[in-house]
């Protein structure tokens, strides 16, 4: 008599699974997909299971990022590494383009981009005829992402209408468009930040180096942690302290990465993998919650830049 033996999955292993049945369900009804790839964490796990999904083959999108032309060099330089190494194409499209173009007009030259990013997004978009957009964002991030679809709807202007989204019943997705219209699919929406930590510690991802304890000059500015003086990969030199304030080298590191001029640093000594998850395991703040200044400028923040298109 043969012995079965029952397997039992991981709630990775169930996340993963998912995960992979959405990147392929977007490649089976999208004609002209792009995945977004910036060369943070959360695209580094989609890159990995965009690789389960699709390989030996090459993948059916290519990548692209959306560059402020202030993110950190690490990140910059780690994004261009790994896009080489997977031997896919990856396209850059810059804030500082369409600033040249007219499309984007700062109110000051230290505004934050991060929100203008939705119109490169949207140039991009038209420029390549994108019918649909893979994503890293996840639920528990903030509370406008909490209430969006896997599969989420953006009209001809490239807005989302919170109220005018399609059911998403028995995991069944629909990711058909009209020429002009988008979708916006997020495969590790049910992921959490847990959970991230934990596929990249399974996987043995690498990943840039700021998101690791580092030393670091910063500033205390607003509450939060600023760092100050930090070098572009132009060369450039960016975050200038404000008179008055102190410079204090600190052990810091990212628990999310974006424009430099918004993305704030958390007190740590968490120099790999594991004790990132130990950390992560006991804090009380989301990640966006501690680092992202640009979500707290209103409780609404977030919902009215994915309103004018943004990621």
């Amino acid at each position: 008599m043969t012995s079965l033996t029952k397997e039992t999955l991981s709630h990775l292993d169930w996340l993963e699974s998912e995960a992979i049945y959405i990147l392929r369900e977007v490649a089976g009804q999208c004609s002209n997909p792009v995945l977004l790839f910036s060369g943070g964490k959360d695209s580094l796990c989609i890159l990995r299971l965009a690789e389960k999904a699709f390989r030996p083959g090459r993948f059916p999108f290519p990548l692209m990022h959306i560059d402020t032309g202030h993110n950190y060099k690490e990140v910059i330089d780690f994004r261009d590494q790994r896009a080489a190494e997977l031997g896919e194409r990856l396209i850059v499209r810059s804030v500082e383009d369409s600033m040249k173009r007219g499309s984007v007009v700062l109110k000051s030259a230290d505004e934050p981009r991060n929100k203008h990013q939705s119109v490169t997004l949207l140039e991009a978009i038209e420029e390549f005829g994108f019918d649909c957009c893979i994503g890293g964002a996840r639920r528990d991030e903030e509370k406008a992402r909490a209430k969006e679809r896997i599969m989420s709807f953006r009209d001809e202007f490239g807005q989302w209408d919170p109220k005018n989204q399609r059911p998403e019943l028995w995991n069944l997705y629909n990711a058909r468009s009209h020429k002009g219209e988008n979708i916006r699919a997020f495969p590790i929406s049910n992921w959490t930040e847990m959970d991230v930590w934990q596929y990249i510690e399974r996987e043995k991802l690498q990943l840039p180096s700021i998101y690791f304890a580092h030393q670091r000059d910063i500033v205390m500015r607003g509450g939060a942690i600023m760092p100050v003086n930090v070098p572009l990969a132009s060369g450039e030199v960016i975050n200038q302290p404000k008179p008055g304030e102190e410079i204090i080298n600190m052990q810091v590191r990212f628990r999310t990465v974006g424009d430099i001029t918004c993305t704030a640093p958390v007190i740590s000594d968490s120099d790999n993998v594991a004790k990132i998850v130990l950390e992560t395991a006991t804090t009380t703040i989301t990640e966006r919650g501690a680092t992202r200044l640009d979500d707290q400028t209103s409780d609404a923040s977030m919902e009215q830049r994915k309103k004018e298109g943004y990621f």
